[in-house]
């Protein structure tokens, strides 16, 4: 089988700004298709993010729910925020987890990492797994209320198919770490 071809690229002719916020920017870019013509593209400019999948000694995974204002529910969801300027994402993630949770990781282990929605966003997201929890005394952001829930790592994946958790970093993150501690297993390809 050939390989396939590669898509051509676009290329912006113009670019403007929107919108500039506190931790995303609006953007509108026309763009020369590869073909001929223009179009435009809306891209919402978003800084890297680290998620992470806290595990304590007993198998729990350390769950965060708040209230999240733009789908109007509240999210069970796996710790996670913006890496700060200057900032490596496996600092970051030990930031964000002791923020959240009021733990810190002895180690932590780099999962993977995905865009979110490359469509229209330039977020990308490292996910890492952290174990050897213990508690830190950080001061928690001022404009988060957040709960904090325990759950076995087992119980989270059914929750993911229950559809009580629906956010995509966390499910992701759940699966890679339910695969990287072997609790579920990669299909194998071809071959019976």
């Amino acid at each position: 089988m050939p390989a396939p071809e590669a898509p051509l690229p676009e290329r912006a002719i113009d670019s403007r700004h929107l919108y500039r916020g506190r931790i995303l920017n609006l953007r509108l870019d026309t763009v020369e298709l590869p073909r001929g013509g223009t179009a435009q593209r809306e891209i919402v400019e978003h800084g890297d993010v680290a998620a992470i999948v806290p595990i304590d000694h007993l198998g729990n995974v350390v769950l965060v729910r708040q209230f999240r204002l733009a789908v109007g529910s509240d999210l069970l969801e796996v710790p996670a925020g913006g890496i700060d300027p200057g900032e490596t994402p496996e600092e970051a993630a030990q930031r964000e987890l002791a923020e959240e949770t009021g733990l810190r990781a002895r180690q932590l282990r780099r999962l993977g990492g995905f865009y979110v929605s490359p469509g229209y966003t330039s977020e990308f997201i490292h996910v890492f797994l952290a174990q050897g929890l213990e508690p830190t005394s950080v001061t928690a952001d001022p404009d988060e209320d957040i709960v904090v829930e325990r759950v076995q790592l087992s119980r989270s994946l059914e929750l993911i198919r229950e559809g009580a958790i629906r956010d995509a970093k966390s499910i992701v993150g759940l699966l890679w770490a339910g695969r990287e501690l072997g609790l579920l297993v990669e299909a194998k390809r071809g071959g019976h």
